[in-house]
């Protein structure tokens, strides 16, 4: 699992959200083994109370489990309880604004979904 770290966002924060899109794509899959605080730690060169805070929140949400001495573990339901998060994160920082701002518009539901629906046209010349 490779990944990079931005300066403008907490380092807890970028652990969990990399580990949830591993999840969500598939590539790291129920019952494997993800990277230990330690091990978070060394390859960031960040304090390991940093990776746990960003670990632990996922033990806390059900995506991993802590197996005592061996490691943590993706959960059978972690894909699952994921998409359902970012559904909801979706709906509200996506579905209820375009909302807002068609009715502002004077757009109605049936506008909307034909817009929603709409092929892109691409300009082939």
């Amino acid at each position: 699992m490779k990944m990079q770290l931005d300066e403008n966002k907490p380092i807890f924060m970028q652990i969990k959200e990399q580990l949830e899109d591993s999840i969500i794509n598939g590539t790291v899959k129920p019952g494997e083994r993800v990277p230990s605080t330690n091990e978070f730690a060394k390859h960031f060169q960040i304090n390991p109370a940093t990776a746990a805070k960003g670990t632990n929140e996922l033990v806390d949400e059900g995506i991993l489990v802590k197996r005592r001495g061996v490691g943590m573990f993706v959960t059978e339901e972690a894909e699952s309880i994921l998409i359902e998060k970012r559904k909801q994160t979706f709906y509200e920082h996506y579905v209820l604004p375009l909302k807002d701002e068609a009715a502002k518009l004077k757009i109605n539901k049936d506008e909307l979904m034909e817009m929603v629906n709409r092929e892109e046209k691409s300009d082939e010349n």
